[in-house]
């Protein structure tokens, strides 16, 4: 399986917000849209890195009140990792669990397409394996 049947079955598109946001705008995005991280888009669209809740409490531990007034490009993670739609599932959660992280920008021909979590990645192999194991039930049966 692929990246591409997993953007098929999400809202088209991708939350993302300017290098110059303010954190706390940024907050406010983060938990209206119930996500837990946006990706940071310069003027032309082009992937200038991502940002994550976690790149936010790490900063609230550090510098408390003042990371509200610091801007996206300040705490975000410039040039993420990156896949492209024909990236495999395999692929992907080896990427996300090598680099510790748990969302992936999905690229193609260099223009940003889309996102996927962890839990996008991991629910589709989960939605695969039922499926073979159903097909096997089935073959075993003979109900071929």
């Amino acid at each position: 399986m692929i990246l591409q049947a997993i953007l098929a079955n999400k809202p088209a598109g991708y939350i993302a917000v300017p290098p110059d946001m303010r954190i706390s705008d940024v907050i406010a995005v983060l938990a209206e849209k119930h996500i837990g991280a946006v990706l940071v888009v310069g003027p032309q669209d082009d992937l200038v890195g991502i940002l994550s809740e976690r790149d936010v409490v790490r900063s609230l531990s550090v510098r408390a009140a003042a990371t509200l007034y610091l801007t996206a490009a300040e705490l975000m993670t410039p040039n993420p990792a990156t896949a492209s739609r024909a990236t495999t599932v395999e692929e992907a959660m080896e990427l996300m669990t090598n680099g510790r992280f748990r969302h992936l920008p999905v690229l193609e021909d260099g223009g940003l397409i889309g996102l996927v979590s962890i839990g996008d990645v991991v629910k589709a192999r989960i939605d695969h394996q039922k499926y073979e194991v159903e097909t096997l039930r089935t073959y075993v049966a003979g109900g071929v």
